[in-house]
């Protein structure tokens, strides 16, 4: 089988905005699971996890972001209930404020004391990471 049609997990990216105004950017899901959730989505053929994420954020958010970096990937084949994927999580940098675009029902600027319930996926893992300083 060639390894393009290997059935494996879907690759899919997050990106924690961090704004120069403070906080970060979560995004309402508009599609089932619902909840809050870091903005991101899945990789398209042909494009680079970076671009990907570029990509998203605008579609999710409508801010063009800068990526600071490539935080972790998380692959607990249990992390979306829909079916198995891989995250590649970036951390980056905008300005201004989210506007929910795409699939997103509602956008808004949280901080780590300021935290939405419920939070979908394996967000709230990635989130506490996150602020817990870890990798």
């Amino acid at each position: 089988m060639a390894p393009a049609d290997a059935p494996g997990p879907g690759l899919t990216v997050d990106i924690i905005i961090e704004l120069d105004e403070g906080g970060f950017v979560l995004i309402e899901r508009r599609n089932p699971p619902h909840g809050w959730a870091i903005p991101g989505g899945f990789v398209e053929r042909g494009e680079t996890v970076e671009n990907a994420a570029i990509r998203e954020a605008r579609e999710e958010t409508g801010l063009d972001v800068e990526i600071l970096r490539q935080f972790h990937v998380y692959s607990d084949p249990e992390r979306d209930p829909r079916s198995h994927t891989v995250a590649v999580v970036f951390i980056a940098r905008a300005s201004g404020r989210p506007m929910a675009a795409s699939d997103a029902a509602g956008a808004r600027i949280c901080t780590a004391d300021d935290l939405p319930e419920p939070i979908v996926f394996d967000h709230a893992r990635i989130l506490g990471d996150y602020i817990e300083g870890r990798y």
